[in-house]
């Protein structure tokens, strides 16, 4: 397939890319400088700021699908208005460019604790992630709006870490995945990846939110 990629040298993108190249998909990278992602085979980097709609709708028109991973990042000190209107822009790029496929990769903030207690409502959640993981439950209800997009967003469980490629995971929709004991489900970037690019291939949450833990 050919794919268009947003955030691929983030911590969550950067592995997608990986095994996008690594099943032979042909991946189109928009970065803010090129000249940061490293050439390989099957690569093509376009200059493109995800923060304009028009420039997202050129470099992705003519793609099968596009996967975001787009994060301003978490130093950012106006992280949820940045992040929202990347979302946005991004969204409304997609939609301009007649691509129907979007996978939007979220936070674990809005998947639910408890009968209606999300996460980022908990009173346990850490401040410095908060804003971010608002904007993210944000995106993911204006997602919920869109009717001409085969859209879903993926939120990876409280345990995102660096890791090795296992290929196994569990899904689940709403809510956070059981862990064992007292401890919270988790799953490697690098399987949280492999859980992003099997729902390309195969998709099974069109217009609907999915998480994936190990």
């Amino acid at each position: 397939m050919n794919i268009a990629l947003i955030g691929a040298t983030g911590f969550v993108g950067a592995p997608v890319l990986a095994e996008l190249l690594s099943r032979g998909h042909k991946v189109t990278v928009l970065a803010r400088t090129p000249a940061k992602v490293a050439p390989q085979t099957g690569l093509t980097v376009v200059a493109a700021d995800a923060l304009d709609a028009a420039q997202v709708a050129r470099a992705v028109a003519g793609h099968d699908a596009v996967v975001s991973a787009y994060n301003p990042g978490w130093s950012e000190p106006k992280i949820h208005d940045i992040f929202l209107q990347g979302s946005r822009a991004i969204t409304q790029g997609v939609k301009q460019s007649g691509v129907k496929r979007l996978l939007v990769v979220g936070g674990a903030g809005s998947l639910y604790a408890a009968p209606g207690l999300q996460l980022v409502d908990t009173p346990e959640f850490p401040a410095a992630y908060k804003q971010g993981a608002l904007a993210a439950r944000e995106a993911l209800n204006l997602l919920k709006l869109e009717t001409s997009l085969d859209w879903s967003f993926i939120s990876p469980p409280i345990g995102l870490a660096p890791g090795a490629r296992t290929g196994k995971y569990r899904l689940g929709a709403d809510e956070l995945l059981p862990g064992n004991g007292d401890q919270p489900a988790g799953i490697s970037v690098a399987d949280l990846a492999v859980a992003i690019v099997d729902e390309i291939e195969t998709p099974r949450h069109l217009k609907k939110r999915f998480t994936a833990a190990n």
